[in-house]
């Protein structure tokens, strides 16, 4: 494969990619008629920032170098089952936050976990 096949096979991508952007943003306009989601599919998406919090700081907690932590000198699990009671205590995520760090950063630094 010459030089010349690789960029036209690489515009020809982005074009595509390009062209498929656009479509899926500008659906909703394209419609003639107002267009509703289906009620599971509302009910669903109730769950989604939650899904995605979850997707994001269960494996920041859980795991380390991609493996599962095997021990329990890791102060990221003292410092999450903390935030996870104030948050049940106190609510507010202001709060669930500096607990978590009030218990993260001593046994961080001073301890070395």
């Amino acid at each position: 494969m010459t030089a010349e096949q690789t960029d036209a096979w690489t515009l020809l991508v982005i074009v595509g990619l390009a062209g498929v952007t656009v479509l899926t943003r500008c659906f909703f306009f394209i419609l003639d008629r107002p267009w509703t989601l289906p009620d599971w599919a509302h009910r669903a998406l109730h769950y989604a920032p939650g899904a995605a919090l979850a997707a994001v700081i269960a494996p920041e907690i859980l795991m380390t170098g991609g493996h599962f932590i095997d021990t329990w000198r890791d102060a990221r699990l003292y410092a999450a089952a903390v935030g996870v009671a104030w948050y049940f205590w106190r609510g507010g995520v202001l709060g669930t936050m500096l607990a978590g760090m009030a218990v993260y950063l001593p046994l961080h630094l001073a301890l070395g976990w």
